[in-house]
């Protein structure tokens, strides 16, 4: 019988952690967790579990990628100040925002480097605040023209787009240039809770959502810098859906229809696909990342605020799984 060294030429090592940067098809011994583990690479997206945050809350902000995100804000017992930051692996609490809020706006590259607007404080009002954060702590800059919370949000600290929001309602969108806000084009529909995606104020994605009567939307919006354009439907109208990714590739995840769901819907820049559910029926739910490698984090499970947090590995990722030895 072939050995795993005259296959590949090396032995089976053990690691007190996972190594850093493993190709596909490597096995380790992961002695931590007295695991054997192969890195693999995925035939269809799927959603795992990873590390829990610290505190259970939702209707919060995310910003980042799977690998480097922060949440931020968000309710449960009342409204929240608390930020975690992610690694990749585990949550670490850091420094607080400047209010408590709930229903906030967030964007930014990593979790060095977030922005967060708007929102509304408990019991309220809404406010039109603006604060960035720097890797260590958050900073009050320029607010919004329009107060508001349950906003979508996409870009980045320094080129970001606001849109939508309860004013109730409003189509109203902003554009953040690093400095000031500045009104733009209206989206087609007032909404809120809507999904979002895009990597900066020149290109976003804005879908699903509700309005204050209480329809719910399959409505897809392109932003091309200037306008709105509608183009094809979600295939389930929802809101408080988690997102993540780019005006065009995108994914959306969870939400209320209602009931609640696990619904995965993914973004090919002209349709939307149904794809493999989130582990836990969830909604306002925080969200980051790409179609290849995103973050859910937090949200109401059950009615109750939680603390979960899954990954979702898209077709054709490469991902770290345990070998079954029993």
């Amino acid at each position: 019988m072939s050995e795993y060294k005259g296959i590949h030429g090396a032995k089976v090592q053990t690691y007190s952690t996972d190594p850093d940067d493993p190709i596909v098809g490597q096995v380790w011994f992961n002695a931590t967790s007295d695991t054997l583990r192969v890195q693999s690479q995925t035939t269809a997206g799927a959603w795992a579990s990873t590390n829990s945050l610290n505190t259970a809350r939702y209707a919060l902000g995310g910003a980042g990628i799977q690998t480097s995100a922060l949440v931020f804000g968000g309710e449960g017992g009342g409204n929240k100040t608390l930020t975690e930051s992610y690694n990749g692996s585990s949550w670490t609490e850091v420094n607080d925002l400047g209010t408590a809020l709930a229903g906030v706006g967030g964007c930014g590259a990593s979790n060095t480097s977030a922005l967060v607007f708007g929102g509304e404080t408990s019991p309220g009002p809404q406010v039109a605040t603006t604060q960035t954060w720097n890797g260590t702590n958050w900073t009050t800059v320029n607010n919004m023209n329009t107060a508001r919370y349950s906003l979508g949000g996409s870009g980045i600290q320094t080129s970001a787009l606001a849109y939508g929001g309860q004013t109730p309602n409003v189509a109203n969108v902003e554009l953040w240039n690093g400095t000031n806000w500045t009104e733009v084009n209206d989206l087609s529909t007032a909404k809120f809770r809507v999904g979002n995606a895009g990597a900066d104020n020149t290109s976003a994605l804005c879908f699903g959502g509700r309005n204050s009567p209480g329809t719910r939307y399959t409505d897809t919006e392109l932003w091309n810098g200037t306008n709105w354009t509608e183009v094809n439907n979600l295939n389930q109208a929802k809101d408080e859906l988690g997102s993540s990714g780019i005006a065009t590739a995108a994914l959306g995840f969870g939400g209320n229809v209602p009931p609640a769901t696990a619904n995965t819907e993914e973004w090919n820049g002209t349709n939307w696909a149904e794809v493999n559910n989130l582990s836990n029926i969830t909604l306002a739910n925080a969200g980051t990342g790409t179609t290849n490698s995103s973050l859910n984090a937090a949200g109401l499970v059950g009615g109750n605020a939680s603390t979960i947090a899954e990954e979702w590995a898209g077709a054709g990722a490469s991902v770290t799984r345990t070998i079954d030895t029993d």
